[in-house]
């Protein structure tokens, strides 16, 4: 499926067809073969079909396509295939938007439905490459002339670099961003990638763990992923006429059948290791992160700071795949995502259902990716490698800033025994402070469905007794972070001590560490109400937590605040009670690292 979200968190239709895709207003249906003209060209618009036999089935994709004027066998173009985000269509406003704003442009725009949504076949496999990729492999072919859709049609008038090779791209959001990379790890064919606001590792996503081992299952984010599940299963219900490929009359209605365990089994609140290794091995398996070495097509990873369903830490593990093994790859950091910043974003911000791709700094972007990799027209500058935007800017023309990579963590801060973040070991009072974690939740960061369904968000708390905070002295000039702080950390919880080698990493300890920036006036924000969760994977040794990313400026005046807190009621927690000491001392407490721009 702006700067910080107001607290209504409201999603636009936009989020939810290109990113998250729930209850996005549903376009009028187009006639087949309606010319529509734009500001740029007119286009002709014709409803098609494909049946494709992938994950051992038969599947009907339902497509629009969008025909430049004046393309033909002679004088051809370039394509852009795209499909919608989770739970939505390709009459979603915003996926036909993708169409319509890429055929205005002079390309042969494809945008379907995605398997088990829309009036598209089977089951719903969560853009597993070895089923949704091989299914738009087949949209390729129909591209590339060698295929023909179930009524006869061809697309003979697609710019070929080869015999069944056309030139194509992908752009999209969410589930719409990880299909292209599914798509084009098992097709080289495909030649420019602009995935938006998507995963790089749905176990990390729906079941975090900021640790670096990720063999210990994390903290499940529940009210994300029931959500998207219950919008998944309602799918038979919602769509008339059925398509019987459409019910998996096993496990549940219809997802796979490997989907269908891990959500129960996450539900659960237990983790046996002979049943969740197998389980977690399954949605990284249908993530990139198993397969990004096979992914050669130039990449323009677009990532919203507002996004507690995929943060910033996804795109960078990306981005920095992709880079290590050669593949060209890009990256921008915008303000929008899955948690809000959509229905009015910021002035100059991207916005394809208005076509503001000329006239906003992503959107120049994205033409430019296209001209360069699927025109070829070489001298075109695709931009810089990294750049993010600043909501403290309010000049909408320089609200992008840019750099080679992602500034580097360059500030210490240390964890004083009186709730102190001092900047020297030597300033580190010794002492000992204890929290411990009610049987039911006791911190709010977000409630992760609110503005889907129209709901007001309360501010982000903490209760007294169930966190522990440490503090900063007032800053002396504005401080940017860009990047995603790290936290090494110790901390001593006997009651977890005796049962964390019990089999079951539900034993284990969770906490969840966040930073806030507290106002002059005491007044408190979570930034971008973003949290690291963390199943810690043995409490006696210390571990090291990387937060979301964040781009944030404390002004002058503004302290800094650390929070690890006993639970958070977006995620599951504890099981049972688990008193937790810190303690701190010059020579052995914990570190804040922070990615700070321009060394202020």
């Amino acid at each position: 499926m702006s700067r910080a979200v107001p607290r209504s968190r409201r999603r636009s239709p936009l989020a939810l067809a290109v990113g998250a895709a729930v209850a996005a207003p549903l376009a009028l249906a187009v006639p087949a073969n309606a010319t529509t003209p734009t500001a740029q060209g007119t286009y002709t618009v014709t409803p098609l079909k494909f049946t494709v036999q992938t994950g051992g089935r038969n599947c009907v994709v339902d497509a629009d396509l969008y025909r430049p004027a004046g393309v033909d066998a002679t004088h051809r173009a370039p394509a852009v295939l795209a499909t919608n985000g989770f739970g939505g269509s390709k009459n979603d406003g915003s996926t036909d938007a993708i169409g319509k704003a890429v055929a205005a442009r002079g390309y042969v725009g494809l945008v379907y439905s995605g398997l088990g949504f829309g009036k598209s076949g089977c089951l719903v496999s969560l853009d597993d490459p070895r089923i949704d990729g091989v299914a738009a492999s087949k949209l390729v072919d129909f591209l590339a002339g060698t295929r023909a859709a179930d009524d006869g049609t061809k697309a003979d008038y697609v710019t070929s670099d080869g015999k069944g090779d056309p030139r194509v791209g992908m752009i999209g959001g969410s589930y719409g961003g990880a299909i292209q990379m599914a798509t084009a790890a098992v097709d080289h064919r495909v030649d420019a990638l602009v995935p938006m606001i998507t995963w790089n590792d749905l176990a990390y996503s729906l079941d975090p763990n900021s640790v670096s081992d990720r063999s210990v299952p994390g903290a499940f984010k529940w009210q994300w992923s029931n959500g998207f599940f219950l919008m998944g299963e309602g799918q038979p219900l919602l769509v008339p006429s059925l398509d019987p490929s459409r019910i998996n009359k096993l496990t549940c209605l219809h997802f796979v059948d490997d989907a269908c365990e891990t959500i129960r089994t996450l539900n659960s609140g237990s983790y046996p290791a002979a049943k969740t290794g197998p389980l977690l091995a399954y949605a990284r398996s249908v993530s990139p992160v198993s397969y990004l070495k096979q992914v050669k097509a130039p990449t323009l990873l677009i990532q919203g700071q507002s996004d507690s369903l995929f943060n910033l830490n996804e795109a960078q593990a990306t981005y920095r795949t992709l880079r290590a093994q050669g593949t060209t790859a890009k990256m921008i950091w915008q303000s929008w995502g899955h948690s809000g910043g959509l229905t009015d974003p910021a002035t100059g911000e991207l916005n394809i259902a208005q076509g503001n791709l000329e006239t906003s700094y992503v959107g120049k972007r994205i033409l430019a990716w296209f001209d360069r990799y699927l025109q070829h027209k070489k001298n075109v500058d695709t931009g810089p490698a990294f750049a993010y935007y600043r909501d403290w800017i309010t000049d909408p023309t320089r609200t992008y800033a840019t750099a080679d990579s992602v500034p580097a963590l360059s500030r210490k801060l240390y964890l004083s025994g009186d709730g102190k973040l001092v900047d020297n070991r030597a300033k580190v009072a010794r002492g000992s402070r204890e929290y411990k974690n009610w049987l039911i939740p006791t911190s709010h960061s977000e409630s992760s469905l609110a503005g889907i369904i129209g709901l007001p968000d309360p501010a982000p708390r903490d209760t007294a007794g169930t966190y522990l905070a440490w503090t900063s002295d007032p800053l002396t000039s504005p401080t940017d972070l860009v990047g995603s702080p790290k936290a090494t950390l110790k901390v001593v919880s006997p009651r977890t001590e005796r049962v964390q080698n019990s089999g079951d990493a539900a034993d284990k300890l969770v906490l969840f560490a966040k930073l806030y920036d507290v106002a002059p006036d005491g007044s408190k924000t979570l930034v971008h109400r973003l949290v690291a969760p963390v199943r810690v994977p043995d409490v006696t040794r210390p571990f090291t937590v990387s937060l979301p990313g964040i781009v944030h400026r404390y002004e002058k005046g503004h302290r800094l605040q650390f929070v690890i807190a006993a639970s958070d009621d977006a995620y599951g927690g504890n099981k049972g009670v688990k008193p937790v000491v810190v303690t701190s001392a010059p020579n052995d407490t914990g570190v804040l690292e922070l990615p700070v721009v321009g060394g202020r």
